[in-house]
């Protein structure tokens, strides 16, 4: 296929720090494609995931430009949900092949051993899907066989129930020896002392309570941060 040829939707690209996961309060380039194949309840990317909702058609030259020019070493791949692109995979192996430091954000119902397996292998960050999303049923567990210790997996909290939830994953598949464990509030749904109370309760070492930081800093609502 001709690099040339491969054109990606995308809904943003910016410089800001990242707001959560394992690399919080870095600078990264964002890459945010159009289209999710999941309704989350508490989603705040809506505006994004639609086939038809606003995007750029950019061409994978120009986005790696875009990168090599900001001066920026990290990329976060965001959506939407990015695995559901066609040529992702092109994308990441320019952007590792230029020394960058790949993330991938992805939803965790799309299988990632293909991207897992490559020899340009990127960061995930999985989500969980709690019972407060709506969307627990999509979630594909096969995908922790994939995952290593420089993963994480991201449970966000909306509810005691979801609490409940994730740590039973979390035993179940014993995540723990398999990657970095994260755990987030849902803005405005649950207090974060709920959620170190229960972390106090079960004991549960090695696990992080994070906040998104660019809802702290900016307007939970504002786009490009």
């Amino acid at each position: 296929m001709n690099l040339h040829e491969i054109m990606y939707p995308v809904a943003e690209k910016f410089i800001s720090i990242n707001g959560e996961g394992q690399f919080a309060g870095e600078l990264a380039v964002f890459i945010r494609f159009r289209t999710c194949n999941l309704t989350c309840s508490y989603c705040d990317t809506r505006w994004a995931n639609s086939e038809n909702s606003p995007a750029e058609l950019i061409r994978l030259e120009d986005l790696i430009c875009f990168v090599k020019n900001s001066g920026i070493q990290r990329v976060t791949l965001t959506g939407g949900e990015p695995l559901l692109q066609k040529n992702l995979d092109k994308l990441i192996e320019e952007l590792i092949k230029n020394h960058n430091l790949v993330e991938i954000e992805t939803n965790g119902s799309i299988a990632i051993k293909k991207f897992a397996e490559s020899e340009y292998r990127p960061n995930f960050t999985l989500d969980y899907k709690l019972p407060s999303s709506n969307m627990e049923n999509y979630m594909l567990t096969e995908n922790y066989e994939y995952i290593n210790s420089q993963d994480v997996i991201k449970f966000v909290i909306g509810s005691q129930e979801d609490l409940e939830k994730a740590l039973f994953i979390i035993k179940k598949y014993q995540l723990l020896k398999r990657c970095k464990i994260y755990v987030s509030p849902v803005y405005n749904k649950i207090q974060p002392a709920e959620i170190v109370n229960f972390m106090k309760k079960n004991n549960l070492n090695q696990i992080k309570l994070q906040l998104q930081l660019h809802k702290y800093i900016w307007n939970p609502e504002k786009k490009g941060v």
